[in-house]
């Protein structure tokens, strides 16, 4: 199939090549030094026993047009670059082009084709003016839930830290062709991909750690371990999960876990540096209103109180505000 990838970081980068090297047709959608370097040699997969796989026979480009309708488009940006580059994506799109949202968090096409009182509502915070819905509609879109952990070493070399796991699922909770088509593409390549039949309930239990432990690893600069060893924070952690469960059991939303065993699973991490403290020690934007935004918003819309939750959001922006009014990091440097 021919698929193009939108972004060759972390996961992009890992999703396109072993998708080439399973033999599909893929196109890096790509700027800078990524593209310049995936013209020149290919995109470079270091797995994490050390073993290096080179996907030569791709194509990069940063002209959406010269690319051409897909049958597959992955985004695989994230969150709050998914609005630069959605009045290009239409330019991918043919007749029976899917598309594939890899983004952690709330996403933008939350309340379409689930029915309900709120169907067909915007989230504002991962979609302000309603502009990503518009150029890229939610019938077109296969939910994803990401769970691989890799980082980009260099511009067109990617390093597979450990995971396999990208369930999909149609929003409306149906078998069809076109999701199956992308499972079992996805698991030629390699990887593990279920096709569920609620994909809104796995994007809340992968989200659950993610808006409670990135914000906090940002503002303490703490490692998964610590904060879940330390008895305030762990505290603070629990407070924001429950507020979390219960506006998505207003949702009809079920967890699948306990709060206690997912709270367990981040500290056997270990000494693990969130993505969002990564971002922050980079002077990077973080994953803020995707994450943890999102989550205030869906308090508000079912009229659940989120006040530890809130806290932590209004923390964390104003910090990463004054980040980017100094264009400046913050990291913990070791005293001599």
């Amino acid at each position: 199939m021919k698929i193009a990838v939108i972004g060759a970081g972390a996961i992009g980068g890992y999703v396109g090549v072993k998708l080439a090297l399973a033999g599909e047709d893929v196109t890096f959608i790509v700027r800078g030094a990524n593209l310049d370097a995936i013209r020149r040699n290919g995109m470079k997969l270091v797995m994490a026993d050390g073993t290096e796989h080179v996907a030569r026979n791709v194509r990069a480009t940063n002209d959406y047009a010269e690319a051409g309708p897909q049958d597959i488009v992955v985004l695989a940006m994230k969150a709050h670059q998914l609005g630069a580059v959605a009045k290009d994506v239409p330019k991918l799109l043919g007749p029976q082009t899917a598309v594939v949202t890899m983004q952690n968090g709330i996403p933008y096409w939350y309340f379409h084709g689930q029915g309900g009182a709120l169907e067909g509502a915007r989230i504002h915070s991962v979609d302000p003016d309603g502009s990503i819905g518009e150029k890229i509609p939610p019938d077109r879109v296969i939910g994803c839930v990401v769970y691989p952990a890799s980082e980009l070493m260099a511009p067109g070399v990617v390093r597979h830290v450990e995971g396999d796991r990208f369930p999909v699922g149609e929003l409306d909770g149906s078998s069809s062709a076109r999701v199956t088509r992308i499972s079992e593409c996805f698991a030629r390549a390699g990887f593990k991909s279920p096709v569920l039949d609620d994909v809104r309930a796995e994007i809340w239990l992968k989200l659950w750690g993610n808006l409670t432990f990135n914000p906090i690893s940002a503002l303490s600069h703490s490692t998964l371990v610590d904060i879940c060893q330390f008895p305030l924070t762990r505290e603070l952690a629990a407070s924001m999960m429950s507020e979390a469960q219960s506006v998505a059991h207003k949702l009809g939303i079920t967890f699948r876990v306990s709060l206690e065993k997912r709270i367990a699973g981040a500290e056997k991490v270990g000494k693990h540096k969130t993505s969002m403290l990564q971002d922050i020690e980079a002077g990077r934007a973080a994953e803020i209103d995707a994450l943890v935004g999102s989550v205030v918003e869906l308090g508000r819309l079912t009229h659940t109180p989120t006040p530890h939750i809130d806290t932590v959001y209004a923390l964390v922006k104003l910090l990463a505000r004054t980040i980017a009014e100094e264009r400046g990091h913050v990291r913990l440097a070791r005293s001599a």
